[in-house]
C-alpha cells in the first residue's frame, strides 16, 4: 500500500514498482529488502533505528488520536524499549505498559483513568513540532 501510494506522489523506481505489485501476504523480509532497494534507488537513506522508532512512536499517538487505533492496541509492541529524547515522548511511552492484562498493576491505574491518561499523553506529544522530516 506504502510503494503504490509513493509511486502516486510521484517517487518512481523500478523496485517500488515491483513492490507496489506485491500482495500483502509477502514475507515481511522480502517487503523489506526490497523496501530498501526502493529507498536507495531514489536517493532515500533509512533513519537509524532510534529514530525510526520515534517516528513511529508519534505516529502512533497520532493514530490514537484519530481513533484508527485502540490504546490497547500499543501494548502489542515494545514501545516501552524506544529510546526517547522528548519529556512528551517519555509521558507518551510510560503510559504504555509491557501487557494489557496489567495496566493496574504496573501503572497504578484503572482502565478509564490509564486510557484518558494515554490520550492526554498523545495530544501532548503530536501537538510539539515534528522531530524531523517523515513525521
Amino acid at each position: 500500500m506504502i510503494a503504490a501510494e509513493a509511486l502516486a506522489a510521484g517517487l518512481d523506481t523500478p523496485t517500488l514498482c515491483e513492490l507496489a505489485g506485491w500482495p500483502r501476504s509477502a514475507d515481511a523480509r522480502d517487503i523489506r529488502d526490497a523496501f530498501e532497494r526502493a529507498l536507495a534507488e531514489s536517493g532515500i537513506g533509512l533513519p537509524d533505528r532510534s529514530l525510526a522508532r520515534r517516528h513511529a512512536l508519534r505516529r502512533m499517538a497520532a493514530r490514537l488520536i484519530d481513533g484508527e487505533i485502540a490504546p490497547v492496541d500499543l501494548v502489542a509492541d515494545d514501545w516501552w524499549e524506544t529510546e526517547v529524547e522528548t519529556a512528551a515522548e517519555q509521558s507518551f511511552a510510560a503510559l504504555i505498559p509491557h501487557c494489557d492484562c496489567c495496566i493496574e498493576y504496573t501503572l497504578g491505574l484503572d482502565q478509564q483513568t490509564w486510557v484518558a491518561q494515554l490520550r492526554n499523553a498523545a495530544l501532548a506529544l503530536t501537538s510539539f513540532p515534528p522531530i524531523g522530516p517523515g513525521c
